[in-house]
């Protein structure tokens, strides 16, 4: 039976937390009953009530397990989770659970069968999506982006619903220089260039609105770091 391992990176979610990881265990019970699987929360840095509640989670239900870094990004709570994890399958979903679970076993089987990467993806002709026009709007300027600037084929680098082999991540993890926002695009970035399979899976994904939960995001700051990186990645990448 192979290994599984759930990373539900988090960062100041004490409102939602305990729910959605209750979810999450519920649902692999019932649904991932082929794997040994556990889940992970990685705390980033979190300011509420969150490193306090995953710690009673970690205490109150089998399989689950909790570790809080000192803010240094979501990239590198998920680089210490996969880098310690003995697990043969890797992944990671958005605590807000805006990508619906009943994807998860397509995702994890897609490694199972064989794929170094599977990605939800929100822009593939079944998908499901309902979000903001801003949301929207940004997503689709960034999938642009990445693909005429970084020449990356998958249509949505940015999903937060991600798996890979241990294999793969042993390879490309110390290749990785964002240990923030931007890990996801690098990994695959960097996957597609080292001859990586890569799959995608199309999600049904509904924008969390609640309002207790304030997104920290600045956009223009947002939109000068994402120019900075793709420029760094592009030039890194065309280098080798």
């Amino acid at each position: 039976m192979k290994k599984l391992c759930i990373v539900l990176p988090t960062h100041n979610e004490a409102q939602v937390l305990a729910k959605n990881v209750h979810a999450v265990h519920a649902f692999c019970t019932d649904m991932l009953s082929d794997y040994a699987w556990n889940i992970c929360i990685a705390d980033n840095g979190s300011r509420d009530a969150t490193p306090i509640i995953a710690a009673a989670l970690s205490h109150e239900l089998p399989d689950v397990t909790y570790f809080h870094a000192d803010g240094t990004g979501r990239g590198a709570a998920l680089r210490r989770a996969w880098s310690e994890s003995s697990a043969d399958i890797l992944c990671y979903m958005d605590v807000d659970l805006a990508t619906d679970l009943r994807a998860l076993p397509f995702l994890v089987n897609a490694i199972h069968d064989g794929a170094d990467i599977a990605v939800g993806s929100r822009f593939m002709q079944s998908a499901s999506v309902q979000r903001s026009w801003g949301r929207e709007w940004m997503s689709r300027t960034y999938n642009w982006m990445t693909r005429h600037l970084l020449h990356l084929r998958i249509h949505d680098a940015q999903c937060g619903f991600k798996a890979i082999n241990k294999k793969t991540a042993q390879e490309l993890l110390p290749l990785i220089h964002n240990d923030q926002w931007f890990f996801d695009t690098e990994l695959l970035v960097l996957g597609e260039h080292h001859g990586m399979t890569i799959l995608e899976i199309p999600v049904t994904w509904v924008e969390a609105r609640d309002r207790k939960r304030k997104s920290t995001v600045r956009i223009f700051r947002t939109i000068i770091k994402i120019c900075r990186e793709i420029w760094r990645l592009r030039r890194s990448v065309t280098s080798r």
